[in-house]
């Protein structure tokens, strides 16, 4: 068991050395093209399945609400937090269109999506990933593993790619990314 518990740190830790080299310039465009949105005006909508559905609703948290400062709050909306929107549309639909039918229905163009998938390869977060595109609002990606198709997508501003097998791991450096990405935004919008 203690070999486990190593083990499993000694990964968190090694994935974390590679990504301070490959993460901070799509950390940097990610963070730039999230406070344009929103000073022009934006919003940004969030999504993805299981643990990346609780990454969504983690950062529009922080967002609408607070980070680490007092500030006013951001326009932020998670597309897996109203349960009689997703389940109509599975039902009346499917459910690879319970997040194309929201970004349809609330986004705009100078909106964004961030689109989380640890395999890149969600059906309904690609789908929603098209709607963006139609409506010309840029997709920041959050993935792991080879990056599946989201990676290739034509909606892709900024992709962060974290490139480890390992789903627990890419989960830990999304929402690390996600702190950073707060972070980020708060000093640039709010100095103070």
């Amino acid at each position: 068991m203690r070999d486990l518990i190593i083990q499993s740190m000694q990964e968190g830790i090694d994935l974390r050395a590679q990504c301070l080299t490959t993460l901070q310039e799509p950390l940097l465009q990610a963070a730039d093209q999230m406070v344009h949105c929103l000073q022009s005006g934006g919003k940004i909508l969030a999504c993805g399945n299981g643990g990346s559905a609780s990454d969504a609703m983690h950062f529009v948290a922080e967002l609408v609400n607070r980070f680490e400062v007092n500030r006013p709050a951001l326009a932020a909306i998670a597309l897996v937090n109203d349960a009689s929107v997703m389940t109509s549309i599975a039902n009346d639909f499917e459910f690879n269109r319970v997040f194309s039918r929201q970004v349809e229905a609330l986004g705009r163009k100078g909106d964004l999506l961030l689109a989380i998938s640890t395999s890149g390869n969600s059906q309904n977060v690609l789908a929603a990933m098209d709607v963006a595109a139609s409506l010309e609002m840029p997709c920041i990606t959050l993935t792991g593993h080879d990056g599946g198709a989201m990676v290739k997508h034509a909606a892709v501003s900024t992709a962060i790619h974290i490139a480890h097998a390992s789903t627990a791991r890419v989960q830990e450096m999304h929402i690390t990314c996600l702190h950073i990405l707060c972070s980020l935004m708060d000093r640039t919008m709010f100095p103070q």
